[in-house]
Order: structure tokens, then C-alpha cells, then sequence
């Protein structure tokens, strides 16, 4: 089996709900995103947040591009949208379903282009959830809304850029920005992060957010398993972050992952209490073994663990080890087995150079747990924040809301938080904190979820 080689791919989450939003054609959509992001393009077609803002979406740019012919239809004919051609008559049906009037008497372009500007501003919120924490709202919301749209002027203006440069838009859609040959703004979620943020005169400064292993890396870890009779996971908690290990798992494919027995953890009382929580978020069985040190000087989890996975090959018929650690003392583990097999996910700034030359010296397969996609973890580590903030709502009242945030991502280790994330969890979770009063008079604080 060959070493990985750190090869990584541009993921496509973003760009993908992006051009579902702004309503790029659907064998569009599919064309250039349903391979990388099948499952998440079937949650966007089900979610009425996301499909009321792609029809409204739709409608927008269809206006744009026969603004003059709808307004002549609409004066001479006394058409309307529902009974023109070039508008999805599906799309408008659903839309005054769904209790969002769109079809007005006496209407022409200019009217409409207003209403379907003030429907787009009053709805886009509701589209935040589909996008994680860590990236910026604000400069997502900013694409959908035309600054001042109750202003002919503005509407005439924003209209006049988009003919005269519509070839610059991603799919010849319509979005709020200042348009230049930038190529695909949708190729990958790296070029989209830049553009956004490089508008802004801001920077998007952590790649695991838009960066996944790659096919080969992944098809390797397949191959080990498939290969393997008994898989387990032996886990150094001390030399392992548990978001990126999460992050790791959930990039996987779930059913290739079926094969691993169980996850062991060997932890000491000095790591984050994020462990406490993988369980929870994986299929996976899960042992903690939290280990008592004997002196607060030294840990001994190096020591339970070469001793658990010794356990579990010669007592329990495990052959196969997936080990994640960056500890070159477990090389020594690794050959005192030598009719087990070993798998070893490790972290590069952890890592060195002599323990890689080891493993590939003994065709050893090695993959980094950076690689994989943190884009998807915001869920894991939402709970585990959430966790921690309990213990400190009775003294609630005495804390400063903002540093109390910084307090909690310390706590949980979790390390290169962006600022966006940070208020995205300031705003949902610490300023809607909300006072409770049981049947018997006792006041709680009650967290919003």
C-alpha cells in the first residue's frame, strides 16, 4: 500500500448551496456538483428556506434579462408572470402555497422587481442555517440583497450592470457584487471564500475549511479495512485533536466504516472534554478509558494504550489497528506485533520526518487527520461548547457574555476559531439566553437551541 503523498481536493459545499440558492438550472447544478455533494444537493431540494429563496432567485434574474418584454406583455396583452412563457409557473404555484404572495393585479416590471427585492431581504435569513458558523454571514446575505431596492434609481442602476456585464456572473445569474472576469466564482470553495472575502478587503485564513483528502488517501483507508478481518481504533487522546479525528470520520464513507468494531480512547483528565462527546456523533462504539496519573508530572496513557492494543490482538482476535497518534514511541508497539496490521493517522505539526520514514520503510499506510475536511464539524463542536456552558449559568449574572465565548473555545481546545464563528455562537446561543421560572417558582437560565 503506498504512503500518502498529502494530497488534497477543493470541497464544493458552499458553491454548490450557492448555485441552488441563486437558481442555477438544475442540470446545471447536477452537472458540476452532484458527484462531489449528491447527499447535500437532496437536503437543498427538500429545504423550503433554500428553494423559496432559489425561486424567488429564479424570478429576479429571469426579470432582469426580459425586463423590457415582460413590461410590454404586462401593458399590451395584460399579462402577468403566472401566464408568461419564461417564468416557472411550478415556481410561483409553490411560492403562494407556501403563503408568499407573488401574483399582484396592475403590476408591470418596475413594481415587480421591487416586490420580488423586498420578498428576497425578508426571507434570506432564514437561509443562514444552511451555511456553518465559521464562515462570514453577512457577506453571504450581501449577495442576495440589492442595497436600497425600494429606490427606482438603485433597481435601474443594479439592472444596467448585470446587462452589460452579465457574463461575469456565476451561470449568468443574478447576485449583488462588483463584477469582474474572475473566471468560475463557483469552481471550488476556495476561489468562492477568497472572492467573498477579497471584496470585503478581508482574508479566509484556514484551508481545512475547503480542503478534503483526497480520493487516493481515502480509497487507501477503504482498502486497509477491507482487507482487514478485526479493525478497531486505538486513539492517543494526548496527541490527538478529537475535532479534526471527528472531522475524519464524518468525511469517510459511513458504510466502509462499518467494518471498525470499536473506538478506544486512552485519555488522561488533562485533555478537552471533547472526548466525552465523540460517542455521542458516531455509529462507531466507543470506549473512554480516562487514566489516573500516578504523579501530575507524568501521564501514563502511552503505556495503557501499548497495553490495550496488545490486549486486543492476542485476547481478542483484533488483526487489524487503525492508530491515531503523532507519538513516535508507538513505532516501537507497531513492531513488537509484527502479525497485526497498522494504519497510522498522525498531525503534521506534531509529526516528525523519522517516524514517516519508518512506517513507509515497512509499507506501513500513514495519512494526516489535517487533510480531512473541518468544514463539517460545526454541529460536534456546538455541543460540546453548549456542554461546558451549563456549568457556568448559575453564575451567569456575573460574566461578561463575549469573554465568557472566548472562555468556552478555550476550554474545548478548540484552537483557529474565526472571529465569524465566535459571534455566530455569541449571537444564537449566549444572547438569547432566557430566564425560566419552574411550576414550584425556582428560576433557571434556558439555553435556545
Amino acid at each position: 500500500m503506498p504512503s500518502n503523498r498529502n494530497v488534497t481536493v477543493d470541497t464544493k459545499d458552499l458553491v454548490t448551496t450557492i448555485a441552488y440558492l441563486i437558481g442555477v438550472k438544475k442540470h446545471i447544478v447536477e452537472k458540476c456538483f452532484d458527484a462531489e455533494c449528491h447527499e447535500l444537493l437532496q437536503s437543498l431540494y427538500v429545504s423550503r428556506p433554500a428553494t423559496v429563496i432559489r425561486y424567488l432567485c429564479k424570478m429576479r434574474t429571469t426579470l432582469f434579462l426580459k425586463y423590457k418584454k415582460t413590461d410590454i406583455e404586462m401593458r399590451n396583452n395584460l399579462k402577468n408572470l403566472h401566464t408568461l412563457e419564461w417564468y416557472d409557473h411550478e415556481n410561483i404555484k409553490a411560492l403562494e402555497t407556501w403563503g408568499i404572495p407573488v401574483i399582484k393585479a396592475n403590476h408591470r416590471s418596475e413594481k415587480y422587481m421591487l416586490d420580488i427585492n423586498k420578498l428576497i431581504a425578508n426571507h434570506i435569513d432564514a437561509a443562514a442555517s444552511l451555511f456553518p458558523d465559521w464562515i462570514e454571514w453577512s457577506y453571504i446575505r450581501e449577495l442576495f440583497i440589492i442595497p436600497h431596492y425600494n429606490n427606482p434609481v438603485a433597481l435601474k442602476r443594479e439592472f444596467e450592470k448585470f446587462m452589460r456585464s452579465k457574463d461575469f456572473y456565476p451561470f449568468q445569474c443574478y447576485i449583488y457584487w462588483t463584477p469582474y472576469d474572475c473566471g468560475s466564482m463557483l469552481m471550488s470553495d476556495r476561489k468562492f471564500l477568497q472572492i467573498i472575502y477579497g471584496l470585503h478587503h478581508d482574508s479566509f485564513e484556514d484551508p481545512s475549511k475547503y480542503r478534503d483528502a483526497a480520493e487516493e488517501t481515502k480509497n487507501s483507508i477503504y482498502s486497509f479495512l477491507r482487507d482487514s478481518f478485526r479493525t478497531v481504533i486505538a486513539v492517543d487522546c494526548e496527541n490527538s485533536d478529537v475535532y479534526k479525528l471527528y472531522a475524519t470520520l464524518k468525511g469517510l464513507d459511513q458504510s466502509e466504516l462499518d467494518k471498525i468494531e470499536r473506538i478506544y480512547l486512552y485519555d488522561d483528565h488533562h485533555t478537552t472534554v471533547g472526548w466525552q462527546w465523540l460517542d455521542k456523533f458516531t455509529e462507531i462504539p466507543v470506549e473512554h478509558i480516562v487514566i489516573d496519573r500516578v504523579t501530575e508530572r507524568k501521564s501514563l496513557v502511552d503505556i495503557v494504550m501499548t497495553a490495550g492494543v496488545c490486549q486486543n490482538h492476542f485476547a481478542d482476535g483484533i488483526d487489524s489497528f487503525i492508530l491515531v497518534s503523532s507519538d513516535s514511541d508507538f513505532w516501537g508497539l507497531i513492531t513488537s506485533l509484527p502479525n497485526a496490521k497498522f494504519l497510522v493517522m498522525y498531525e503534521y505539526e506534531n509529526c516528525g520526518r523519522a517516524i514517516k520514514n519508518a512506517l513507509e520503510e515497512h509499507d506501513i499506510y500513514y495519512c494526516a487527520i489535517d487533510d480531512f475536511c473541518s468544514a463539517n464539524v460545526d454541529g460536534f463542536k456546538r455541543a460540546v461548547l453548549l456542554g461546558i456552558m451549563q456549568k457556568y449559568l448559575k453564575d451567569i449574572l456575573y460574566l461578561n457574555g463575549r469573554e465568557l465565548v472566548d472562555h468556552l473555545y478555550e476550554e474545548a481546545w478548540i484552537h483557529n476559531a474565526t472571529d465569524s464563528e465566535k459571534k455566530a455562537f455569541y449571537e444564537r446561543y449566549v444572547k438569547t439566553l432566557s430566564l425560566k421560572v419552574d411550576k414550584d417558582g425556582n428560576f433557571s437560565v434556558e439555553v435556545k437551541k
